[in-house]
């Protein structure tokens, strides 16, 4: 139950954003919000559990790189990539995101690889081939370059994962280093929008957009916190098949609330995508791997 949960509430950010991108709004500006809105969220969190910010050099470098490859670069790119493609395939999109993470591990020789993850890799790359390449594919074919955009927030997050497998503090709490970051995202992002114009005032009537806004906001920071709290009760084995409910939650959600439609070379491009994750997915049997 709580995996489905975190994978829907997680899926549903994917066609919020689309919706927060049809007000006009910027990116920065969005991810300005974003940031303050996970700050709140995870604070109250971190007030209620009773522990402490750390406040150190180690520590703020720390927050810095994962706010940089795990929030503001991916976010960037993401929100760039949804606002030209249909929500459903941004969420196909992201769903490569463990095979960048396992290339990447296998470049810094964490990782052997294997005939079956290779194959996994290969499947997710057989499925961005079938979205950007035939013409029914997309309902507007010159956009399919901005699939290549939204796989550079999939690399970000693969980075990033790696990243936190090598080079995370000892003892660093989970939901901690989720609010540093946002801490250190909301100090680079809120600027930035307030001196180029995009911070979003949220204190006029608010529209479709503004509430999907807020909604996509709390969701990530539920919905990132819940997926930690899964890897320490559950295992990261267990946890990570909430991938599958994100991609397929992206998706419906996308076609049921936004009126998207798919052709045949989508679907089949989410079935393979989907093939690719069960075989790129951590073993149970393998427990010193971290992709």
């Amino acid at each position: 139950m709580a995996l489905t949960a975190c994978g829907i509430c997680w899926g549903a950010t994917i066609p919020l954003s689309k919706v927060a991108l049809s007000g006009g709004h910027h990116p920065i500006g969005i991810i300005a919000w974003q940031l303050i809105i996970s700050i709140i969220f995870l604070g109250v969190l971190t007030v209620l559990r009773r522990v402490q910010l750390p406040i150190r050099k180690q520590t703020l470098l720390h927050f810095l790189i994962i706010a940089f490859i795990g929030t503001l670069l991916p976010n960037m790119f993401s929100l760039a990539a949804v606002a030209q493609l249909p929500a459903g395939i941004m969420a196909i999109v992201i769903a490569s995101v463990p095979m960048f993470a396992l290339t990447i591990a296998v470049g810094l020789k964490l990782e052997t690889i294997r005939l079956a993850r290779l194959l996994g890799i290969l499947l997710g790359l057989f499925a961005v081939v079938l979205l950007i390449g035939p013409q029914t594919s997309l309902p507007e074919p010159e956009k399919a370059i901005f699939v290549l955009v939204g796989l550079v927030a999939a690399l970000s997050y693969g980075a990033e994962s790696n990243y936190l497998a090598i080079w995370s503090p000892p003892g660093l709490d989970p939901i901690v280093t989720l609010l540093g970051a946002s801490i250190v995202g909301a100090l680079i992002a809120v600027p930035v929008a307030l001196a180029g114009g995009t911070f979003i005032d949220l204190t006029i009537p608010w529209g479709a957009p503004e509430t999907a806004l807020v909604v996509a906001a709390l969701c990530h920071a539920i919905a990132y916190s819940g997926y930690i709290w899964l890897v320490g009760a559950a295992g990261p084995v267990f946890a990570s098949q909430v991938g599958y409910v994100v991609t397929l939650a992206g998706v419906i959600i996308s076609a049921l609330a936004l009126g998207e439609s798919y052709s045949y070379w989508v679907w089949i491009a989410l079935a393979l995508m989907i093939g690719g994750l069960t075989l790129v997915r951590p073993k149970a049997a393998g427990a010193t791997e971290r992709v």
